[in-house]
């Protein structure tokens, strides 16, 4: 194990031990928490020690929590008492490894994340946004209470160590076939169409990969094609406490291809969805973010039947619009200028690493 994450209260007291942050959801079942707390309960007194992992949604910055107003909702939590101990979890290898880092007086602890619970999404921060960004994150935290959970019982924050980690989703072994879409639209002053076929090869990419898309156009018109646009739009839809859905373009690009009139084309376009080229663009969702760490456009969200839409938090979805600008002719120009659009869907996702 090349690194161990570890996180110490204010007081001293208590440190906690992690092997690594993230953990993957299978779809039938996700990465169990193995952790290990330090504890030196010379200044304990009565008090005990918990740990619990909690999934939240945070919609806005702990610096507005006033007036009562709690801008974080929990998802899901669970707590274990480790002091005086009663949570005595099975051993596994990443116990063993922690506990021979942590040394004397360590406790383990484990924790199994349901897997209808949703994905570690942030979004975006603005220029001037300060704290936590918004989103779904996964929390464990060690903190000394007098109970497990008592809403009236405040406890200090020099009391509690605390980690963020990540639940996150990888790529299915087997990708499926590539969409494909086709239109024919006829225009004014003309008596014949444009016709527009749009395909790629695979259902979904890899973030970073170059996404080439199949173009076919039949121009029986008697106008030209002037250029052709491909948008890629990300659509972010929060169905946890509201029905905010919205959508934001991560790649807009226009290529100069030109189609004349009463003639045909083929070619293939190449594009690649990055957030370094979206890096100023408000809300727009990523992979769950840990501090500083390099993060990258969110992955697509994976559906399993029956959830419930409460717990889901935060869903991931992108489309592909690929559109032909086509210029009028004759003598009314301009106003008879139309575009031809074409929709096709795209998961974004990440390769599962070689074990």
């Amino acid at each position: 194990m090349s690194k161990v994450f570890k996180k110490t209260s204010g007081n001293g007291g208590v440190t906690l031990y992690l092997g690594k942050r993230d953990y993957v959801d299978h779809m039938t079942s996700v990465d169990q928490v193995d952790g290990v707390v330090k504890l030196d309960t010379s200044n304990f007194g009565d008090r005990k020690v918990f740990v619990q992992l909690a999934c939240a949604f945070r919609y806005g910055s702990d610096d507005l929590d006033v007036m009562g107003l709690c801008f974080r909702k929990d998802i899901w939590i669970t707590h274990v008492q480790m002091y005086p101990e009663n949570h005595k979890p099975a051993l596994s290898p990443m116990h063993d490894t922690l506990m021979k880092k942590a040394g004397d007086n360590s406790y383990p602890f484990t924790f199994n994340i349901p897997n209808n619970l949703p994905c570690s999404v942030s979004l975006q921060p603005g220029p001037d946004d300060k704290g936590k960004a918004c989103g779904v994150d996964f929390e464990v935290k060690a903190y000394l209470a007098m109970d497990k959970a008592n809403p009236d019982e405040k406890i200090e924050k020099k009391d509690t160590a605390r980690l963020i980690i990540r639940k996150i989703q990888y790529a299915p072994s087997q990708i499926g076939a590539g969409p494909k879409a086709e239109l024919c639209k006829s225009f004014m002053m003309s008596d014949k169409p444009v016709h527009l076929e749009a395909s790629m090869e695979k259902d979904l990419y890899f973030h970073g990969e170059t996404i080439p898309i199949k173009i076919k156009v039949n121009n029986e018109s008697n106008k030209t094609v002037k250029k052709i646009k491909i948008v890629v739009d990300q659509t972010t839809d929060i169905v946890l406490y509201s029905a905010d859905k919205y959508t934001k373009s991560v790649l807009t690009k226009e290529f100069t291809e030109t189609v004349d009139a009463t003639s045909t084309f083929e070619t293939t376009l190449n594009i690649v969805p990055l957030l370094a080229d979206n890096k100023e663009k408000r809300g727009l969702a990523l992979d769950g973010r840990l501090k500083d760490e390099d993060t990258n456009l969110a992955s697509t969200t994976l559906l399993r039947q029956n959830v419930e839409k409460e717990v889901l938090g935060i869903l991931v979805s992108y489309k592909m619009k690929i559109n032909l600008m086509v210029a009028g002719g004759g003598l009314l120009g301009g106003l008879t200028a139309s575009d031809v659009t074409v929709e096709l869907p795209l998961m974004l996702m990440h390769p599962k690493p070689e074990e």
